[in-house]
């Protein structure tokens, strides 16, 4: 394995941690205080952090330090997660996804905003709350510093080291308890693990009253330092009535990878009484590195990554000996070298899904997947044409061929329903993204609104969730700027103040319906109408129902912004959610109550391979119909068949009518239209939400057919939306319903619909 795909194993852990990490700060904004909840935020940052230091990403280590710093404020419970804090770690989350991908891709973030919202994290780290309108607050003062201590014979400088910071200041008075002497000393494979010397330290100080002495006679010269070994060795003195067994807990993931040992001292025995480490010796004059300092932030305390640094942590917070930090820095590179990069991230990883109780998973390429799924397709072909073959070449239908066929089917049929499985994925990271859309329209448009996400489990086809985040991206700024209103006109109106918007997946007879709803001011169809007459789409006289005036709003080109913003205005929108939707197989229909919101309705396919058809025939072609589009099948009666104009007809169902549409002479398989009696209806459901009745020869059954592209193997042929193979080895083409029900109504056959087949 080479360095790129190291790195880019790196940034594909970097997506689940940022995923982690804002599913977690949503749910401490809806009121989670459930610890394993905040750890898990710190962890993500935390794993993006080590990982991004081994690669050298200064500016997201930088950001990410500043970040884990605020969290661990979080966590020690001295910063209260109001919805103002979490407003600021949200907009962190952003920014450290931006810099993420800026590492990846090699682009550019905003660096002001990211300025700012580092003073904004160390102002809160400090305490310093932000008004309900947060603004960048001012970076604070840096704290005093002692003056230095003089240097002894031998060059070395003493330097005290503090847990008071980070390690419980708060820590009531130890006299009287238990003391423990524990020894602890890394071995390499610590490290390599994604473990971390300080992290440990900092857990056992919340055990009690502790100071650390750092043995760093084992480290060499710069020139012979290991970037795999660990030199550093601790001694910890703890006063604490947990017990030996709470401290031997801290260290039980690393116990392995470290020499630990723990002994009862007494109460009285070797404690300094006042927090503080004794003398650390480290050498001072290093100005070899000095091009390599690393000066920490102003005011926040030091958090070392590696044993290195963590032997002089609290030596960064001085501004007269930067040449321990540039020791710090450098050491710390090493120790966390090619090994960590490639173990760091994926052990976090692990021990994350681990703790959360998740099954364990294995990374595939995808082309591998698809290669798969495109060899199972072939087998089902396969395996219909023999059963086909042996069918017309064997009348005894009780043969022992006939029964092994049947149990090859069904076995097919598994196979192919496990593969399609490893294909489907969680809506999840998709409507994760459309938070950080609804929280910058709300800003940029004055908004409070509050997004709401239900069923985000809910599995489908990964090409369907790769092409769903623009249409969704669309809709989500339809609804933020021309939906809610803003918070002082919701409230005359006697509204919450804050607008919702709620996104809803869930499967319904073999599709995934996504649901888009809002609180707002539903469709202004007066206003809707008027600038489409105005744009010349519609008659002035055109006599249009609520639903087909709904529906103008994705035309090409039309809005009802009155002025163009960076949000709307260009009439671009909506219609590219009607192209892209159609794209994918599927349809959506608005439905909208004035003053109480709107409700946006698209129905998907579950995946783009397969597909569960009905085989009919149609002046001598075989045409496949997708059998979620059919709601039932009936065979006509002349007594049922009325003429409606001189080209039109209907057909009574239950006492009600219905188009009777042709297929064949919709798609000019022949020149005039045939007898209804002689055929067959298909009961449809078309776009708009009616029904037509589809006029076809004769049904030759139900069967799952594998999808072939017709653009990618031959043209666009319209009205037909796809093709697949028969058991007998020809060809037949999947109907597109909606085309054909379009131009029952007028429309002309457009390439709307286009399946992303996998051959």
């Amino acid at each position: 394995m080479d360095m790129n795909e190291i790195k880019e194993i790196f940034f594909q852990e970097c997506e689940e941690q940022l995923a982690e990490l804002e599913s977690g700060l949503l749910k401490m904004n809806d009121g989670d205080r459930d610890p394993e909840t905040v750890n898990a935020v710190f962890r993500a940052v935390h794993s993006i952090k080590g990982g991004a230091g081994a690669f050298g990403l200064d500016d997201l280590v930088s950001f990410a330090h500043v970040f884990e710093t605020t969290l661990d404020c979080v966590r020690s419970n001295k910063l209260e997660p109001t919805q103002d804090v979490l407003k600021v770690m949200l907009k962190a989350a952003d920014v450290l996804a931006d810099l993420t991908n800026a590492a990846r891709d090699g682009g550019s973030v905003d660096q002001a905003r990211s300025r700012g919202l580092v003073k904004e994290l160390e102002a809160l780290a400090n305490g310093d709350v932000p008004a309900p309108s947060v603004a960048v607050v001012a970076e604070p003062a840096p704290k005093p510093v002692a003056a230095p201590t003089p240097t002894d014979d031998s060059g070395f400088q003493p330097i005290p080291f503090s847990f008071d910071d980070d390690f419980g200041a708060d820590e009531p008075s130890a006299d009287g308890m238990p003391e423990y002497e524990v020894s602890f000393k890394p071995r390499s494979d610590l490290y390599a693990k994604g473990n971390d010397a300080t992290l440990l330290l900092r857990d056992l100080a919340r055990l009690g009253e502790m100071s650390v002495y750092c043995d760093v006679d084992a480290l060499p010269g710069l020139p012979e330092i290991d970037p795999e070994g660990a030199y550093f060795k601790w001694t910890i003195s703890i006063k604490t009535d947990k017990g030996e067994d709470a401290i031997r807990t801290v260290f039980e993931f690393a116990e392995w990878d470290c020499e630990l040992d723990v002994r009862l001292v007494g109460a009285d025995a070797g404690a300094s009484g006042d927090g503080e480490l004794p003398m650390v010796p480290v050498p001072f004059d290093l100005s070899i590195l000095d091009d390599e300092r690393a000066e920490p932030a102003a005011g926040e305390a030091p958090q070392p990554k590696s044993d290195a640094a963590a032997a002089v942590a609290a030596a960064e917070t001085a501004s007269n000996v930067t040449q321990l930090a540039a020791v710090a820095a450098r050491v710390e590179k090493k120790e966390a070298a090619l090994a960590a990069a490639a173990a760091a991230n994926a052990a976090a990883a692990a021990q994350n899904n681990a703790a959360a109780g998740v099954g364990q998973t294995i990374r595939v390429d995808l082309d591998r997947v698809d290669r798969l799924i495109n060899l199972v397709g072939e087998l089902v072909i396969n395996q219909a044409m023999l059963s086909q073959s042996v069918i017309e070449n064997d009348n005894n239908g009780a043969s022992s061929i006939n029964m092994g066929l049947e149990e090859l089917q069904q076995l097919t049929r598994e196979i192919q329903d496990s593969v399609m499985a490893i294909r489907a994925q969680p809506v999840k990271p998709v409507f994760q993204r459309m938070s950080r859309i609804v929280r910058e329209i709300a800003d940029m448009t004055g908004k409070s609104i509050r997004l709401i996400t239900e069923g985000e489990n809910t599995e489908v086809d990964k090409t369907v969730i790769d092409k769903l985040a623009e249409p969704l991206t669309h809709m989500i700024r339809n609804a933020v700027d021309h939906g809610i209103e803003t918070p002082e006109k919701r409230a005359t109106l006697g509204k919450n103040p804050e607008g919702t918007v709620r996104l809803t997946a869930k499967h319904r007879s073999g599709r995934i319906l996504i649901e888009l709803a809002d609180d707002g001011a539903g469709i202004n169809r007066e206003k809707v109408r008027q600038k489409a007459i105005d744009n010349d789409l519609i008659a002035a006289d055109a006599n249009l129902s609520d639903e087909e005036v709904d529906n103008l709003i994705f035309l090409p080109g039309f809005s009802t912004a009155d002025k163009i913003s960076d949000i709307s205005g260009r009439g671009v929108g909506m219609d590219v959610v009607k192209r892209s939707i159609q794209a994918l197989g599927g349809r959506i229909n608005i439905s909208s109550r004035p003053g109480q919101g709107s409700v946006f309705t698209m129905s998907l396919p579950l995946t783009l391979a397969v597909l569960d058809g009905m085989v009919v025939t149609v002046a001598g072609q075989t045409l496949v119909v997708p059998l979620t589009a059919i709601v039932e099948t009936l065979q006509p009666e002349a007594s049922a068949i009325h003429s409606f104009g001189a080209n039109h007809r209907l057909i009574s169902i239950r006492n009600s009518f219905c188009p009777l549409v042709d297929v064949g002479r919709i798609l000019n398989f022949r020149a005039t239209q045939a007898n209804p009696v002689d055929g067959v209806a298909l009961l449809v459901e078309s776009e708009g939400g009616g029904q037509r009745a589809l006029m076809v020869d004769a049904i030759q059954g139900q069967r799952q057919v594998v999808i072939k592209s017709l653009e990618a193997n031959y043209t666009h042929v319209p009205g037909i939306a796809a093709a697949t193979i028969l058991g007998d080895g020809r060809v037949a083409l999947i109907l597109d319903v909606d085309a054909v029900v379009g131009a029952s109504r007028g429309q002309s056959l457009k390439p709307e619909i286009s399946y992303a087949a996998a051959g």
